[in-house]
């Protein structure tokens, strides 16, 4: 018998009892695996979770978490010929493949960056600046974002079996949260690989991932608060799963990301000759025949001026009759099957549905001849172009789920823009336009009704990914009939996984608990300057205040005549007396943080291995010749990078005049050894 794919629940491969039901391979018809989940213990799965795999990972930072999903990253990299080859059996071409299996292990690789550079070596994420509550500064408020100690339970698609988990899972992964994975069945067995695979690496946290290969029955039931579930697939499941007593009186968060008509519109500015309109015809046609069509961001709708359909048509039926329909394993084949038979029933309806108010201008839905395959025993449907009749509702209510496509005239860009939202909600649409006028015009009006928008031209056609690739640092889910879900969005993906809370304390109360120095917090000052502390030495709040320097006319008519800036507020006595925020020469700005960095920087080698930047600079009150000023330096923050000898420490500065008015406020950003430099 076919092998019966396991599930990976509780730290151990489960087999189901029972035989289970075949899954046919895309192409050929013939059985691949079985697949059941009978018997499997899944109430055990989540409180496995919960109790084993979410205190391991909310243990690590999210920089250790990072290093982990690098690390797991390259492991997989070094097996996608495997995955490659399991994956044509679901229908995937080679193209297709870079999409799915290289696109998941490339997420991998961009959430281990983003947590390595934008998230703190840390398990509390401060969200925003402090926010002063009383005016004495001793009673503050900070958002922080927290793991939180439940689940997160993904129910994919059979569309991307690697992808669609790895985009969910790497997020999760990164936030703390432990991973249940439901793969649809029709390509259960190539997720089941890749996760087997993960579980020989050993590099995963016990608990962090499991899969359910099989039904879900007794999932949502098992849920609780803590718990979220992401969901990819139809509108119809979306709704049962928003109607679910779990989410509508559990609390269980639902992000649901469903099938949507995405359009792409061509500019009212494009004319045939024009680089546009060839952008236009080849990103229909990629969109129309990668994966088969079988995308949540395929372009369903092709809507361009009305008196260019005809060219568009012929434009598009050119790149068409090229598509090589086949064997997805075949070099020379560009577009495979469907996922499976009962798939292309569900297309030809669909499409049979569409001309009720269109007529096929390319291909025919029951007439196919693939190269190396049997069109009885594959899952095959030839790319079919359609084209609307003026007002026709179909396109905009039916998908066809599949490598098909409906031109759709329009008169103005407004007229366009209704189109477009009679989709009820996409994923993402795009504009194919030349004319920055045009292009504020048609993105402004989608906006509301997109998750994503791609504005394409010729200036970003050679590095643009495409209409229908979701990228790891952009939102990927949409409105209305997509769902209302978000995915992805670099850490913003991340930040769904976790709860934000409100924290009232005191500064020093605020600093314990967030790990970074607050604004009237205690300062510590032991003699040492900080800059002779190496990350192993440095503690949160440790403190130098400076001498002072008066800032004199020689100073300011230097650093004028040394720089260029020579503005009246510098250089001009009568001008800048005017000026009521002058009343005289005043010291440039950057003046004074020059000034500053010479009164605290030591200048001695030491563990202070580079200034890397400044942020948050503000100039506060004006400095006028004569003044003085000094400078309180406070390490605000310590991130130690896990791969390297040396870590970044954001240093809190303000620089004060004899008054003791604050006159500029800034983060001075340095990289600190770990240890003193030897000698």
């Amino acid at each position: 018998m076919t092998a019966l794919l396991e599930s990976y629940a509780q730290g151990a491969w489960y087999r189901a009892s029972d035989e289970g039901r075949p899954l046919a391979d895309a192409a050929t018809g013939e059985t691949v695996a079985r697949l059941s989940s009978t018997g499997l213990d899944v109430p055990g799965m989540i409180d496995y979770g919960r109790r084993v795999g979410g205190p391991a990972l909310r243990s690590l930072t999210f920089h250790e978490r990072a290093a982990i999903l690098k690390s797991l990253a390259k492991h997989l990299n070094g097996l996608t010929d495997e995955f490659h080859a399991l994956s044509h059996r679901t229908g995937a071409t080679r193209r297709d493949n870079a999409f799915d299996v290289d696109g998941g292990i490339g997420t991998l690789f961009s959430y281990a960056s983003k947590g390595a550079r934008e998230l703190p070596n840390d398990t509390v994420l401060p969200d925003g600046p402090t926010e002063r509550l009383g005016r004495g500064g001793t009673f503050v408020g900070q958002h922080v974002y927290t793991s939180r100690p439940g689940v997160a339970v993904q129910i994919n698609a059979f569309n991307f079996p690697v992808w669609g988990m790895l985009e969910k899972f790497a997020p999760a992964f990164l936030a703390g949260v432990p991973s249940i994975v439901k793969p649809a069945s029709q390509t259960a067995y190539l997720t089941e690989l890749v996760v087997r695979r993960i579980v020989e690496s050993g590099l995963l946290p016990e608990g962090a991932l499991q899969l359910l290969a099989g039904g879900p029955a007794g999932l949502l039931e098992h849920l609780g608060p803590q718990d979220t579930v992401a969901f990819t697939g139809s509108a119809e499941t979306g709704a049962k799963l928003r109607a679910h007593p779990a989410v509508v009186h559990g609390g269980v968060r639902l992000g649901v990301e469903a099938d949507s008509l995405n359009c792409s519109i061509l500019g009212p500015d494009v004319s045939p000759g024009d680089p546009e309109f060839a952008l236009f015809a080849d990103q229909l046609v990629t969109e129309m025949t990668v994966k088969a069509g079988q995308k949540c961001t395929a372009i369903r709708r092709a809507i361009v001026p009305r008196h260019l359909a005809d060219e568009v048509i012929g434009a598009v039926g050119e790149r068409l009759e090229r598509v090589v329909v086949g064997d997805p394993a075949d070099p020379q084949v560009t577009m495979g099957p469907l996922a499976g038979l009962d798939q292309r029933t569900e297309v030809r309806k669909a499409i049979a549905a569409l001309r009720g108010s269109a007529e096929a201008v390319f291909g025919d839905p029951e007439r196919c001849s693939p190269v190396g395959a049997d069109a009885q025993r594959g899952a095959f449907v030839p790319p079919v172009l359609l084209r609307a009749a003026d007002g026709a509702a179909e396109p905009h209510e039916v998908e066809a789920f599949g490598p098909v496509s409906t031109v759709i005239g329009y008169g103005t860009a407004a007229d366009a823009v209704e189109l477009a939202a009679r989709g009820r909600g996409s994923l993402v649409g795009s504009v194919v336009t030349n004319d920055p006028a045009a292009a504020r015009e048609i993105v402004l009006g989608l906006a509301p009704w997109h998750g994503r928008l791609l504005v394409l031209n010729r200036d970003d056609a050679e590095e643009s990914t495409g209409h229908g690739s979701p990228l790891p640092m952009l939102v990927h889910g949409g409105p209305g009939r997509a769902g209302g879900g978000e995915e992805l969005g670099g850490v913003r993906g991340v930040l769904h996984h976790m709860q934000r809370t409100a924290v009232q304390a005191s500064p020093d109360m605020a600093t314990a608990i967030t790990g970074r120095w607050t604004t009237g917090a205690r300062r510590r000052s032991d003699g040492a300057h900080p800059f002779r502390k190496s990350l192993a030495e440095l503690r949160i709040g440790d403190t130098i205040a400076s001498e002072r320097r008066t800032v004199t006319l020689e100073d300011i008519g230097h650093f004028a005549e040394f720089t260029g800036d020579t503005f009246y507020a510098h250089t001009d006595p009568e001008a800048a007396a005017a000026n009521p925020l002058f009343g005289g020469i005043v010291a440039h700005g950057y003046l004074v943080v020059s000034l500053a960095a010479g009164l605290f920087v030591d200048p001695a080698p030491g563990p202070v291995l580079a200034n890397f930047g400044v942020d948050n600079l503000r100039f506060l009150t004006p400095v006028k010749a004569g003044d003085s000023i000094g400078v309180t330096l406070t390490a605000k923050q310590i991130t130690p990078r896990t791969s390297a000898d040396y870590g970044e420490v954001r240093w809190d500065a303000v620089v004060d005049n004899a008054d003791g008015q604050p006159v500029a406020t800034y983060d001075v950003l340095t990289l600190v050894a770990k240890e003193q430099p030897e000698g």
